[in-house]
């Protein structure tokens, strides 16, 4: 090479030295934790699915079981909770995968797959996967008959449940089936119920909620046994923020808050009846408009679709409805009922919901304090229907039996007892009928899901019509001190739009029981 050419060469090799150096001194590593990072930054993180259960917004702002942990972990952490909602599975893993989330808290179950991928945190619930069908479809006795007649069947794509049906497809080489990106578990088991789909394969606590609002859908095969569900985090060797995750669930667990979680969220939905369900769906469409009005003006400090419930499971929303021990009404008082609470004409609609609203009240405000906040109006409920002396026996009961007087899912099971003979001789009032106590609170818990499940059907058909790409995550700022998990009180917590471009969200004893009104007198339909 001449010294031209060189000397032509110098100028090019200077810039690439300075470029060099340059990217240098502006680059550098960040040594920071994981956890360090996020409490720079003051927000956690956390991907999840949109749906009844891990995340959505309820009447007072966002609520779900995941947003619930959720939020008391960041409030552990010390830091904001940032929750970003997606509509379908697809949009999860790889937010997580390219750092958009910390977390993700969506009701996943662990995988062999995933775990290959990413670090799963401590199991706190367990699911089977199931092969559902629409009642009255031909049911399919095996495996091998899931393609009889050309049916299909459909899951979504990277779900637990596609990786399942690769695992049969080993044995069953003939079997077809497709994989589905754009949908979610919940699009999938409705066009099961529309007679759109043949089969799909989602998880027993989902199906026992959606069938809450689709109650055609039905289990035919059980095709795992109890799965652990988890919350996913990414592989690396800093353990900072995933040590932390294993204390707090661990102290969860530990404390009962976790058991009382999960009652709260699906602990009524162990028991289904086909027929009432889908007669109450009825009801929804062509009967609770006419009340709603009434429901919401009475309904306070409570969840108006509580009063509803109670009042459906009353009376079945029949404003003239009269049992044959005297009581009657939307909301069947007694008459010693009715006039402790100024009701003067039971038979009419509206006295019967405000006074109705306002015993509910009475029971509620004597329900021990150390009872938690979001389960004190099931024992309000209980007391409404066999007075308030025969549930503080149950509780009575729940104590001397080791369990927790404080906890509905352990009072909820002694109240059966106070029907036999050597338990309610223990008790101070007696014989009572807590067998029924129990399916009436537990009705009107699933009347509840129902009308929830109901509205949110509405509200994400209107969603997914003006929604562009329904894949993409929504960024959910939740602010520690005002948000409250949706209780069945209203609470000064309510959901209210910072940033509409981001949809950004700051987010008696037996002789108080009215004289004269016996156990039989609030008998539930």
């Amino acid at each position: 090479m001449n010294s031209n050419a060189v000397k032509r060469l110098y100028p090019l090799l200077a810039g690439f030295i300075a470029v060099f150096f340059l990217s240098a001194c502006e680059w550098h590593y960040d040594d920071r934790s994981e956890l360090e990072k996020i409490r720079d930054r003051g927000v956690l993180r956390v991907g999840t699915l949109n749906n009844q259960l891990s995340y959505y917004i309820g009447s007072d702002g966002p609520t779900g079981l995941d947003f619930e942990l959720a939020t008391q972990f960041a409030d552990s952490l010390g830091v904001k909770l940032e929750m970003q909602p997606a509509y379908t599975l697809s949009g999860l893993f790889p937010a997580l995968e390219r750092g958009d989330v910390d977390i993700l808290a969506a009701g996943l179950t662990i995988t062999e797959e995933r775990m290959k991928q990413f670090r799963p945190g401590p199991a706190y619930y367990f699911v089977s996967q199931q092969l559902v069908y629409k009642n009255g479809h031909w049911r399919p006795r095996n495996l091998t008959e899931l393609n009889k007649d050309g049916a299909r069947i459909a899951v979504v794509e990277g779900s637990s449940h596609a990786m399942t049906l690769q695992a049969i497809q080993r044995e069953y080489q003939d079997l077809i089936w497709e994989s589905v990106k754009d949908t979610d578990d919940d699009e999938l088991l409705k066009q099961v119920a529309d007679g759109q789909l043949d089969f799909t394969i989602a998880d027993s606590v989902d199906i026992a909620l959606i069938q809450r609002t689709h109650p055609t859908i039905t289990v035919a095969i059980e095709l795992t046994e109890d799965e652990p569900v988890a919350w996913f985090m990414k592989k690396n060797q800093d353990d900072s923020l995933y040590a932390l995750m294993i204390e707090f669930f661990g102290k969860k667990t530990q404390s009962g808050e976790l058991a009382a979680l999960e009652e709260k969220y699906f602990g009524h939905v162990d028991s289904f009846d086909f027929v009432d369900t889908r007669a109450f769906l009825r009801a929804i469409d062509s009967k609770l408009p006419k009340w709603e009005p009434l429901f919401k003006k009475y309904a306070d400090e409570f969840d108006w679709r509580l009063l509803a419930a109670l009042s459906y499971q009353e009376s079945h929303w029949n404003p003239r409805a009269v049992s044959p021990t005297g009581v009657r009404g939307m909301m069947m008082l007694t008459l010693p009922t009715a006039k402790s609470v100024g009701v003067k004409n039971r038979l009419d609609p509206e006295q019967s919901i405000r006074g109705g609203a306002a015993y509910l009240r009475k029971m509620l405000d004597r329900v021990p304090d150390s009872v938690n906040e979001h389960e004190r109006i099931w024992f309000a409920f209980a007391s409404y229907n066999i007075g308030f002396g025969h549930m503080m026996d149950a509780r009575r009961l729940t104590k001397a039996q080791g369990g927790n007087p404080d906890s509905w899912a352990d009072v909820k099971q002694r109240l059966p007892l106070l029907a036999k003979r050597q338990y309610y001789t223990q008790t101070r009032y007696g014989y009572a009928r807590g067998y029924e106590a129990k399916s009436y609170v537990e009705n009107i818990r699933r009347y509840y899901q129902s009308i929830i499940g109901h509205e949110q059907d509405q509200a994400l058909a209107i969603q997914s019509e003006e929604a562009d790409n329904v894949d993409d995550l929504q960024t959910i700022v939740v602010d520690m001190e005002q948000a409250t998990p949706n209780g069945e009180r209203k609470g000064d917590g309510d959901a209210s739009a910072e940033n509409a471009d981001e949809k950004t969200l700051t987010e008696p004893e037996k002789s108080e029981r009215p004289k004269g009104e016996k156990d039989s007198d609030k008998k539930g339909n």
